[in-house]
């Protein structure tokens, strides 16, 4: 049974409503990440408009992202979870809105798209830096694990869940019901007890960010999480090559099928799996070494996915090479999810707490723009060496990078975890 997950957070009652119900609000945002690409090319009949939404939410996730993070050092927590998740809520009525009276205008569309993530970037450092103040440090690790597992599942259940329901009910439906779902969360984050900042007083404007910085790069640990991260995803996340592979590779046809759903899906189903069976990760004290075996093992599930890709239809028949493709996919979400676990834990107990804020704001941002720089240069390389060599090489250059991470960041290789709490006493 210490192979499950390990449900302790769950005892603290301000965490366990914010897990609870984050359940339904992941579900419900997953169907409008599905829904808003959907209705821009209904509106346009143009995959170059559905595009440009990556930049209409790449950019308020890094402005509002850093700037979220210094307004969590800056202000009381639970206020700012109340007025982004709020502010979230606010947007998906006005999708809904849009989409029910028929507008059909994509610039509208895009607009409410940057608004709400910038909400969302707002929100999400202020959330991870509140958990902190919910429960022991030695439990974080244990609480990344928990909160994965729900963003995988939502990342599998709702998207499908759209799929089936878009004929049915329709966009507008959708979008209401991502509203909806988000007044769990509202309930939820209003519960929470105030989260006002320690220590002294400060701004939350430009200085503030660039203090969030010069914090990060004088604790050689932290700064060497975001580096393999960076490393990791960048070089080794081959999505951007699932259409063509699924297409050219496995026979889908042009428009999508069965491969390029599998493909999509398996990284989060690992992910899902690797949080179910986590019950081992707050055990482990040596956490810096863990991530950068977790990464060398990602790297290496890529290179077995590339490889699958490249000798699809020799030997074995090409559904036998696509659930290879798929189980090498999946082998690297669930060891990418306990790198996760484990950076997530270092981030918040090594950083004091007037820093997390911010550190948190870098974290988003990395998160969320390494993948989109992956996707650029995997699809430059696919287009010169092919979808194989490209996903294959990339796991390699994971690979190295990470080792060469690793020399050059020593401390972060020796870093034990402490329970030595970085805040104030946990928040009853």
């Amino acid at each position: 049974m210490k192979l499950l997950a390990d449900t302790t957070p769950l005892r603290y009652p301000d965490y366990r409503r914010l897990w609870i119900t984050n359940i339904v609000t992941v579900i419900g945002a997953q169907l409008s990440v599905v829904a808003v690409p959907q209705q821009i090319y209904e509106i346009t009949q143009s995959s170059a408009y559905v595009g440009l939404a990556g930049v209409f939410g790449l950019v308020p996730l890094v402005i509002f992202g850093l700037w979220g993070g210094a307004l969590a050092d800056a202000l009381d927590r639970r206020w700012l979870l109340v007025v982004t998740t709020a502010g979230t809520g606010i947007t998906a009525v006005a999708f809904w809105i849009q989409a029910a009276l028929g507008v059909n205008n994509v610039w509208l569309v895009l607009g409410l798209f940057a608004v709400q993530q910038a909400f969302f970037a707002v929100n999400q450092p202020t959330r991870s830096a509140a958990i902190a103040r919910l429960i022991p440090p030695e439990q974080i690790a244990a609480a990344s694990s928990l909160a994965m597992t729900v963003q995988n599942v939502g990342m599998i259940a709702g998207p499908v869940l759209a799929g089936m329901l878009i004929p049915v009910i329709g966009l507008p439906m959708l979008y209401l019901i991502d509203s909806i779902a988000l007044l769990a969360t509202l309930w939820a984050v209003w519960r929470l007890p105030a989260l006002p900042p320690t220590g002294e007083k400060r701004g939350a404007g430009l200085r503030s960010v660039i203090d969030g910085f010069r914090y990060l790069t004088g604790q050689r640990v932290l700064l060497a999480s975001f580096v393999v991260d960076i490393i990791a995803m960048v070089f080794g996340m081959p999505r951007a090559l699932f259409p063509q592979i699924a297409h050219d590779t496995f026979g889908d046809p042009a428009g999508g099928g069965f491969a390029l759903g599998l493909l999509f899906a398996a990284i989060s189903a690992g992910a899902v799996l690797g949080g179910v069976f986590s019950g081992w990760v707050p055990r482990i004290r040596r956490q810096g070494l863990a991530v950068i075996v977790c990464i060398v093992l990602w790297g290496l599930a890529m290179v077995g996915f590339g490889l699958a890709v490249g000798f699809a239809g020799h030997v074995f028949g090409l559904g036998v090479w696509l659930w290879i493709a798929v189980g090498f996919l999946a082998f690297g979400g669930a060891v990418d999810m306990v790198s996760s676990a484990f950076r997530t834990s270092m981030l918040l107990t090594v950083s004091t707490d007037e820093m997390r804020g911010r550190l948190q704001g870098v974290f988003i941002v990395v998160v969320a723009g390494g993948p989109r720089v992956g996707d650029v240069a995997h699809g430059f390389a696919a287009a010169s060496l092919g979808t194989a060599v490209a996903a294959a090489g990339g796991g390699v250059l994971v690979v190295i990078g990470v080792v060469i991470a690793a020399l050059a960041f020593p401390a972060f290789v020796r870093y034990r975890m402490t329970t030595r709490a970085q805040s104030e006493p946990v928040v009853k």
